[in-house]
């Protein structure tokens, strides 16, 4: 396998029906590797995603999930969710799945469907930014870096392990701050590789579950960024409390195999939490996403 590959969110994504314990419907996945203590927490909405889309047949589309986080998953280990199909109309469809491990719940989430119709449209604009191609990817901004916490294996991680290539604007936040200390930043986003097929989603549902994918991994750094702090900081715990996601327009085909910005601003810090709110554009500047994400933000000292 190449060390750049869109091959672990695909993994992640490929779901295996199981026989229903608690409600309607069941599928097993598996969460994917990373050198932390608990899975990223990424793989558990798109997961869930992927278990709510395959409980709607009937043209309907995902438009919006609100997820609570409530367990660590660990890393590696099969995690089972469970479907209820709360309702089925003519114009919205609504489900609510549970993800279990080890016999208890980690994970819940609702999520909404519709048809959709005629109506009039609307989208904010893209920030105007330096494009990705002047920019450095992951694996060349780390290449020379060390220090706190990072080990080999987090800078291998950062570099090509989450599928997906990431530029920041103005500069990550792994070892230091890079850029000034401001309540927002950008990351261009793309994966490596194009994306493969997965069994028992479209490639339209495929793609939604990778704006829910990748959406995690940096929507709290605008917060980190704020209050001075970095990824391999000693001491420093996160981990995501709740979650939100709007899918405003049908995904282009293709879209995501292709470059897309993220656009991303802290909105609230304090006792131990972090508010980020992020929203996914194409390059042409339509908005194609929203995302909103608490997470638990414990500070050791530098």
């Amino acid at each position: 396998m190449s060390d750049t590959t869109s091959e672990p969110f695909t993994a992640a994504v490929t779901l295996s029906p199981a026989q229903a314990e608690h409600f309607d419907l069941a599928f097993t996945a598996v969460t994917q590797p990373c050198p932390w203590p608990k899975a990223y927490g990424g793989d558990l909405v798109a997961q869930a995603a992927a278990a709510a889309m395959r409980s709607v047949d009937d043209g309907k589309t995902l438009h919006s999930m609100h997820s609570y986080f409530m367990r660590p998953a660990e890393i590696g280990k099969e995690v089972r969710y469970e479907v209820e199909l709360l309702r089925d109309g003519r114009g919205y469809a609504t489900r609510q799945v549970r993800g279990y491990q080890n016999g208890k719940p980690l994970y819940v989430c609702l999520a909404n469907f519709a048809a959709g119709e005629p109506g009039a449209s609307y989208h904010c604009e893209a920030p105007e930014l330096v494009g990705p191609d002047e920019l450095p990817a992951s694996a060349e901004y780390l290449a020379d870096l060390t220090g706190g916490t990072m080990t080999p294996g987090s800078k291998a991680y950062w570099s090509t392990g989450r599928s997906f290539d990431m530029r920041h604007v103005p500069g990550p936040v792994y070892l230091t701050v890079e850029g000034a200390r401001v309540p927002h930043q950008a990351v261009w986003v793309k994966p490596f590789d194009a994306l493969r097929p997965v069994d028992g989603l479209t490639d339209a549902q495929r793609d939604a579950a990778a704006l829910a994918y990748v959406c995690d991994y940096t929507i709290l750094e605008p917060v980190l960024r704020v209050l001075g702090l970095h990824w391999a900081q000693e001491g420093l715990v996160t981990a995501s409390l709740d979650h939100a996601m709007w899918f405003h327009r049908a995904l282009p085909p293709g879209a995501v195999d292709g470059w897309l910005l993220y656009a991303q601003q802290a909105d609230a810090a304090g006792a131990g939490r972090g508010l980020g709110s992020g929203r996914f554009f194409t390059p042409d500047g339509t908005h194609l996403a929203t995302v909103v994400q608490e997470g638990m933000i414990r500070a050791g000292r530098g």
